[in-house]
């Protein structure tokens, strides 16, 4: 006779074959209940489906944390400081210049950049900023700025949303990165960021800049606080934005990141972090639930580059970045690898895939 458990997953196997979605109920239930190896195939079946030329994608950026300068004083955070530290800085245009043609000399093709909520840093200094990169610079995709950095120059501006974004994408801005979402419930965010943005106002920030034709990626940061429904809360927040912008037959979320808390020099440091099974679970569990988003980024950033291949085994489609600079999660103490182009394609070929670096927006920039 067979148990309540493996009936559930005939279900589920049967509504997934059929190209049916998943509710959340169902998502919580291969979360806690099913066994990592079974919800695994389950996510790899759907990969192959979405992308049955078994391509896996990486892109050459840079992060580029132009301030460390932040108010918000987020818990996990172990990179923030306050504006009269002795360590505080705000990176004048020509190092960020610098940075950028360095990664114009790896091949790159994005910019990811991200600081804090500096009170000292308004609108001008980003519209020029963004001005002189693409003046100097016009083949580089400007992926940059989190929905709380722009809700908070919304902030100190007095204007809107929706306006702040309409001035940074005439200066430049090309799509905005999913940082700054941590878990999309507000009974965590008061937890450990009660000082960010709350869960509508990061959902407003991304729905703004798809009505303005942005695209945008989403992100997860879990391994803390959260409890399984709370992701399940999350996955379902974003699935539900996306169906939104589908419902003009373009998805605006390129891609989801889901990455863990890494303990070092935080406020969280006495929490057990999430292990690597875990992870793996829930990258599956995310490929499978969100059936309207065509990319699923495996993290080798706080998963390491052993495990990071591991992952486009268990639904990932995309290795991330080359991450030729990273400070936020080097902040902890935690070594991040930047493997140059070549090194990347031989990981993911090693891993058993078609390697292929791609851009900002899932275009292929070249095959190898």
């Amino acid at each position: 006779m067979k148990s309540a458990v493996d009936l559930k997953m005939e279900h589920i196997y049967e509504k997934v074959f059929n190209g049916e979605r998943i509710r959340e109920e169902e998502a919580l239930f291969l979360l806690k209940e099913a066994d990592l190896l079974t919800v695994g195939r389950l996510a790899d079946y759907v990969r192959r489906r979405k992308h049955p030329d078994n391509l896996v994608t990486f892109v050459v950026d840079r992060n580029v944390n132009y301030t460390n300068v932040c108010v918000a004083g987020c818990k996990f955070c172990a990179f923030q400081t306050k504006v009269n530290s002795p360590d505080a800085y705000t990176l004048d245009f020509e190092e960020i210049y610098a940075k950028i043609q360095e990664l114009v000399e790896w091949g790159g093709t994005t910019l990811l950049m991200q600081g804090g909520l500096n009170p000292q840093l308004r609108i001008d200094f980003y519209v020029q900023l963004f001005k002189g990169i693409k003046e100097r610079f016009p083949q580089i995709q400007i992926h940059s700025l989190s929905a709380s950095e722009i809700f908070y120059i919304s902030k100190l501006e007095g204007i809107s949303i929706k306006d702040v974004l309409k001035i940074l994408q005439e200066a430049g801005l090309d799509s905005v990165p999913g940082g700054g979402a941590e878990i999309l419930s507000d009974e965590i965010r008061v937890q450990i960021s009660s000082n960010k943005v709350s869960t509508q106002t990061w959902l407003e920030v991304h729905r703004s800049a798809h009505q303005l034709g942005m695209k945008t990626t989403a992100t997860m940061m879990f391994g803390h606080v959260e409890k399984p429904e709370h992701i399940i809360e999350h996955l379902s927040r974003i699935r539900e934005l996306q169906d939104e912008s589908l419902k003009e037959e373009r998805g605006y979320f390129t891609a989801f990141i889901p990455w863990t808390f890494q303990k070092g020099g935080t406020k969280l440091d006495h929490i057990e972090t999430a292990t690597t099974v875990y992870y793996l679970k829930v990258l599956a569990v995310s490929r499978i639930f969100l059936d309207n988003f065509d990319n699923i980024q495996s993290s080798h950033v706080t998963q390491t580059m052993k495990v990071g291949p591991v992952g486009l085994h268990f639904g990932a489609n995309d290795l991330g970045s080359t991450m030729i600079e990273e400070n936020v999660v080097a902040s902890t103490g935690w070594k991040v690898a930047a493997p140059k182009p070549e090194k990347m394609a031989d990981i993911i070929r090693k891993a058993g895939f078609k390697p292929a670096q791609r851009d900002t927006y899932y275009n292929i920039v070249r095959y190898f």
